[in-house]
């Protein structure tokens, strides 16, 4: 059980209902933080207008509580969050973290990362279109809770977005100052968003040098028959309040928390009794059962 102080966060996108593979990162980093005695808040990711779909922060809302995963203190909406935001922004223009782009989409095709076109400056009659991030740290290590060691090199990264050409703000920018603004100290998500983990520890200095280092865990997605992750995208079926305690029992065994002489739990979900399996779940929540690989899902 980790010390006291422990705060987590759960942070789906309104793009859609939510599916089992969202069902899973939410159940384990409840999980996580009810063992841990802590503190679970809720983030609400709707930064991307034209991708969002009517009624689904809502649907999202009621699912979760309908499963049992109640949050801690008012849901945080990312849409009302501009003004930090535009600060942070020009807390790293100020420090040099953080420089305007006026490439386009044709200027850097054939790059697959970006070349560093604008870092010291425009050609004459360009104007900044987007912003990005000064990745000067080359290279470093962090290690995950459940993926282990993860060596990573800037130059496989390169300078990256923090507010969109269109105007919208990018993820990895405003995932840092929420991380920074609720206090988050331990992030368990899906390994889909590993490879953002050195960008965001790397924004993370820039913006707090002081702040403390994050608990990170990343989870096994789930795929299909096609190995494709389990998503909206992908077609995945939503989640249905009427099956809460199969598809909670479904989530802790793709988790490694069920083993084949656990009756409790299956006497729990033959009983209906979805807060006894929480609660179950709870108490014998272990992280390091967790498996780090993707986990093939046929319901």
């Amino acid at each position: 059980m980790k010390a006291a102080g422990y705060v987590g966060r759960f942070a789906p996108s309104p793009t859609g209902r939510l599916h089992m593979g969202s069902l899973v990162a939410a159940v384990a980093s409840w999980c996580d933080a009810r063992h841990a005695q802590g503190i679970w808040r809720l983030r609400m990711e709707d930064l991307d207008p034209p991708r969002e779909v009517h009624g689904a922060a809502g649907d999202i809302l009621r699912t979760l509580e309908g499963f049992g995963l109640h949050w801690d203190g008012p849901v945080l909406y990312q849409s009302s969050r501009d003004e930090a935001y535009s600060k942070a922004l020009e807390l790293l223009k100020g420090s040099g973290a953080a420089f305007g782009c006026a490439c386009t989409r044709k200027t850097l095709q054939g790059h697959e990362v970006y070349p560093g076109n604008c870092r010291h400056g425009f050609q004459p009659g360009q104007s900044a279109r987007s912003y990005r991030f000064a990745f000067d740290e080359e290279e470093g290590e962090w290690t995950d809770e459940v993926q282990g060691r993860r060596p990573w090199n800037s130059r496989e990264m390169g300078d990256f977005v923090i507010k969109r050409a269109d105007g919208f703000w990018a993820y990895q920018l405003a995932v840092v100052v929420d991380d920074l603004h609720q206090g988050i100290t331990d992030v368990v998500r899906g390994a889909d968003l590993i490879d953002s983990t050195p960008r965001q520890l790397a924004l993370r200095r820039a913006l707090d040098p002081d702040a403390d280092d994050i608990r990170w865990a990343h989870l096994p997605l789930l795929v299909n028959e096609a190995g494709q992750k389990l998503s909206k995208q992908t077609l995945a079926a939503p989640i249905e309040l009427e099956h809460a305690p199969e598809l909670l029992m479904a989530a802790l065994k793709v988790l490694g928390q069920v083993k084949s002489g656990d009756k409790e739990p299956r006497e729990l979900v033959e009983s209906r009794d979805t807060k006894g399996l929480l609660q179950w779940a709870c108490q014998h929540w272990q992280l390091s059962q967790v498996p780090s690989g993707s986990v093939h899902w046929q319901g």
